[in-house]
């Protein structure tokens, strides 16, 4: 590319409408792992913390798969859909607008916990690396997050695909770096917690938001609308990776500190446990696994707001400008109110909305938008990932993980198991 076409490119992406949308395959497969691997594998090793690490393996593959067959048929669902649609458009158009509400609904609680979550690790994170205040951290983080959303897609691809091969790079050294320790001890893996059938169930909640680039697939469908087959491919990489991180950080992190020893910010105490030089070098992975997952979440809730009022954001500066507002402006009031009191907390309800919204609407996506058949593609889902067994799969797992979930929050499931063995 020319220099005066770069300079042309970068001038449109900074008034906030680029004139190329493109993503490149690894702009793409970047952006769904970028988006997943934020503050969730972080958090991930601590909500295994009263289970053990062979019942957080468990979920990270159920979940993983299923979830990748969900993202399918939401990739199935936009290739059939002339216009480019976000998950509360393409709700509308195949379900209804009670249904685009509920959708809505669902990306609304996502997002805005998960940038809370983000603001408030981010903070810490600062905090420990250069003793600033936490508020002081959070307002740091914002800045640059904010400003990549305003640019939009093409810059957020480009700015994952460069992070994440950086974090990529880091992961490598301090998985090395654990397996080289004198104090790691991988008998850790076998603990489990006194309760940890219990202790297991909540984990799928947390793992369901790690997995929660189903959000962001119509807005990756936008960018290989030039390659539609690109996006299955992207989606099925994208995940094999996400799992071999999400699996690799806690296994690394219980071998060398032990169950109970696991901070909610997996990185604070890890890279502590190999040394001085990883603990600095595992918060710069912390840092741009949050930044790359606030883009994903974060540019994803703005297309989906303006999908909502049925207005185009990235044309109409002015109402991008106040969707933009919007959507960074509350997470960062919350955090600077201590409103949220730990990041696992902040992610809870996330992950139980999300579970029960994306339980059943992915495939009522995909039948009703088969059933129309309004633009042909050459993306069609397998019969094997169709069949009613894998739907009925799903449905089951994600809902009645969810109600075990909740009722363990809460304290229920244990008295229901109690009293079940009494009797």
């Amino acid at each position: 590319m020319q220099l005066k076409e770069v300079r042309q490119e970068f001038l449109s992406e900074l008034k906030g409408h680029p004139k190329t949308k493109k993503l490149t395959f690894l702009e793409g497969v970047a952006m769904l792992v970028g988006t997943n691997i934020g503050i969730g594998i972080l958090s991930i090793a601590y909500t295994s913390k009263n289970a053990g690490f062979f019942p957080l393996l468990f979920w990270l593959v159920l979940a993983g798969i299923l979830s990748t067959i969900t993202m399918l048929y939401i990739a199935e669902t936009s290739m059939r859909t002339k216009q480019h649609l976000q998950l509360t458009g393409l709700c509308s158009k195949y379900m209804g607008t009670s249904a685009k509400w509920l959708m809505f609904l669902s990306t609304a609680v996502t997002s805005i916990g998960a940038l809370v979550a983000y603001e408030q690790a981010s903070g810490r994170i600062l905090n420990e690396l250069f003793s600033i205040s936490n508020s002081l951290g959070s307002i740091v983080f914002f800045f640059p997050a904010a400003f990549v959303l305003w640019l939009g897609l093409k810059a957020i691809g480009r700015g994952e695909k460069q992070i994440v091969g950086v974090m990529f790079g880091i992961l490598c050294v301090l998985i090395i770096a654990t397996l080289f320790k004198e104090s790691t001890n991988f008998s850790h893996l076998f603990e489990f917690g006194e309760h940890y059938v219990i202790a297991s169930i909540p984990i799928f909640n947390v793992v369901v938001f790690v997995y929660s680039s189903q959000y962001i697939v119509p807005e990756m469908a936008k960018g290989f609308s030039h390659k539609p087959d690109l996006l299955p491919k992207a989606i099925v990489i994208g995940n094999i990776i996400t799992f071999c991180m999400l699996a690799l950080i806690p296994l690394s992190a219980i071998s060398i500190e032990g169950l109970q020893n696991i901070s909610d910010v997996v990185t604070l105490s890890w890279g502590k446990a190999i040394g001085q030089w990883a603990y600095y070098l595992a918060n710069l992975f912390a840092l741009c696994a949050i930044l790359t997952s606030y883009w994903g979440l974060g540019g994803m809730f703005v297309t989906n707001i303006a999908n909502y009022i049925n207005v185009n954001a990235d044309k109409n500066l002015i109402v991008r400008f106040f969707i933009l507002l919007l959507v960074v402006i509350p997470p960062l009031v919350l955090v600077l109110c201590n409103a949220v009191e730990s990041v696992d907390q902040a992610l809870y309800w996330p992950g139980v909305v999300g579970a029960l919204i994306l339980s059943f609407f992915p495939i009522i996506l995909l039948h009703n938008s088969r059933k129309m058949n309004e633009k042909k593609t050459k993306y069609i889902c397998s019969k094997f990932l169709t069949n009613r067994f894998v739907k009925f799969l799903i449905i089951i797992v994600y809902l009645s993980a969810t109600l075990g979930s909740v009722l363990s929050h809460y304290g229920i499931l244990n008295e229901l198991i109690f009293s079940f063995m009494i009797f």
